[in-house]
């Protein structure tokens, strides 16, 4: 029942709406901050390898430090593109509600990553809003440009669009 809320009533996607624009307005500001400020993700990676995440046993993500320190680091310099550019690119998507479910993905998925290396801020609650945004699907960006682009991927690709959802 709550499901079928977050993915087919309007008053759920006014709300998402909302939701949406606010997070991506962070994300959006965060990566254009970061692709005007000359961003460096080296300090960032060496600091998440040098203070990794630490239980009671030792080190939490041992796979997450070795990813970090035998991939991210050697290419620092592509993160340093992908991060600033996804972080723009998934708030754009979030604010104009277009891909949204895709962009929200994106965003848990950084969201994680940065959760991984030590970073909490506000990273629980990003991730919760994403979630479900995807959860609600088509239903978070119908007050948007999903309205439009959703339908024609869909009849491009010869699927059948389900006329509730539109």
């Amino acid at each position: 029942m709550l499901v079928k809320f977050l993915r087919e009533n309007t008053i759920s996607a006014a709300l998402f709406a909302a939701i949406r624009i606010f997070l991506g307005y962070q994300w959006m500001t965060a990566g254009f901050h970061k692709i005007t400020g000359g961003f460096d993700a080296s300090g960032f990676l060496k600091g998440a390898i040098a203070n990794p995440v630490k239980g009671p046993d030792g080190v939490v993500y041992g796979g997450w430090v070795s990813f970090l320190d035998n991939f991210a680091i050697p290419n620092a310099d592509l993160f340093n593109v992908l991060v600033p550019w996804g972080e723009f690119l998934v708030g754009l998507g979030l604010i104009l509600g277009c891909l949204t479910t895709a962009a929200a993905f994106f965003g848990v998925v950084m969201n994680f990553a940065f959760m991984l290396s030590g970073t909490i801020s506000h990273n629980p609650t990003d991730i919760i809003m994403g979630v479900l945004i995807m959860v609600a699907g088509y239903n978070a960006g119908k007050f948007g440009l999903d309205r439009y682009v959703v339908p024609f991927f869909h009849k491009r690709l010869g699927k059948e669009v389900n006329k509730s959802l539109v």
